[in-house]
This record gives structure tokens, sequence and C-alpha cells, in this order.
């Protein structure tokens, strides 16, 4: 099977998610309209989302990144999380909200909120672009989501499958391969 053979049909389209942005950029506008927020975008499937995201708030808002790792080098989940790269800007009295891709096992997103917590925020709150509650092994919801997805292993708009298909302008998932047996899960 060639790489983009492996690609299933559209979930949800460019124009779907752009709306969803504007209509959650508006939602975080009126909720932090008093607040320094401050978005903390986790490298790398969070670039498309944030971007998209952060031109519909209508704040005074900075934006940071972190790189964060609980895989290892397998396809699910050590359960131990690793920051990689960690923020450039004191987060102390500011609103966080931590943009990511997708939540699904949130292990990570668990640990990275209590991790940020502990420098004294006003808050720490999540924007996901997809949540996905069947994968969920941390008791954890996103503040803020786009969409909710069931049990395939996603790609585009920054959700890859080893490294690849993160430049799709929409939201796809990954087919079983040839065997018949399902691609590795994510986190």
């Amino acid at each position: 099977m060639s790489r983009i053979d492996q690609i299933g049909e559209v979930l949800i389209s460019e124009e779907e998610i752009i709306k969803r942005a504007k209509e959650l950029g508006e939602k975080i506008t009126m909720d932090h309209e008093n607040d320094d927020v401050i978005l903390v975008g986790i490298l790398r499937g969070a670039v498309m989302w944030m971007t998209e995201l952060m031109k519909h708030i209508k704040l005074d808002l900075t934006i940071d990144f972190m790189v964060c790792s609980s895989y290892g080098s397998s396809t699910k989940t050590s359960g131990v999380v690793k920051i990689d790269k960690d923020l450039n800007s004191d987060i102390h009295g500011k609103s966080v909200i931590i943009v990511e891709d997708i939540v699904d096992s949130g292990v990570t997103l668990s640990y990275l909120k209590s991790y940020l917590a502990g420098r004294h925020p006003k808050s720490v709150e999540i924007c996901s672009l997809l949540d996905k509650p069947s994968g969920r092994r941390a008791d954890i919801e996103p503040d803020y989501y786009g969409f909710t997805v069931d049990d395939r292993f996603i790609v585009g708009y920054g959700l890859d499958y080893d490294q690849r298909f993160r430049q799709l302008p929409y939201i796809s998932y990954l087919k079983q391969n040839d065997a018949g047996s399902r691609l590795p899960e994510e986190e």
C-alpha cells in the first residue's frame, strides 16, 4: 500500500475546522476578556490548530511552546512524561491555555496541567482540536475542543503517523494495513 493509499475518507473538512476555530476563539475571548492569556502549543501536532485558533481570539495574548513525550520509541504511551522543551515564558498569574491536537489517553495532558499549575498561573485550561474519549486513561477533559472522534488512528491538520500526513488540510484516519491488523494507537 502506498503511503497516500493509507489515508481514509475526510472526517472533518478544512472549512469545518476553520468554522470551529472561530467559534472557540470567540468563546475564549469572552471567557478571558480581563485576563493575561498565554497560549501554550504542544509541538509538533498543535501547530496548525493553534495558528488557526489564535486568529480568532481577540485578546492581547502571548504564545509559547513545549515539547513533551510519553512514548519513548513506542507508538503507545509509556505513562512516563518527559519534558523535552520547556516554556521560555513566566506564567505566574496568567491564564494558561494549553493548545493540543488531540486528547486521547490524557496521560501527558494530565501531567502537564499539574506541572504548569506548580508555577502559580491564574488558571490552566486545555483547548484541543480533537477529543477521543474512548482512549482516556487519565481523569481529564478538555475545557474547549473542536470535535469528538471515534477510535481510529487520526491524521491530518497537524496529527501524524511517523511524522507523515501532518500537512493534510483536513482530518482523516489511517486504514488498516494489508494484513488486516490495526495501525498503532495514538497517545
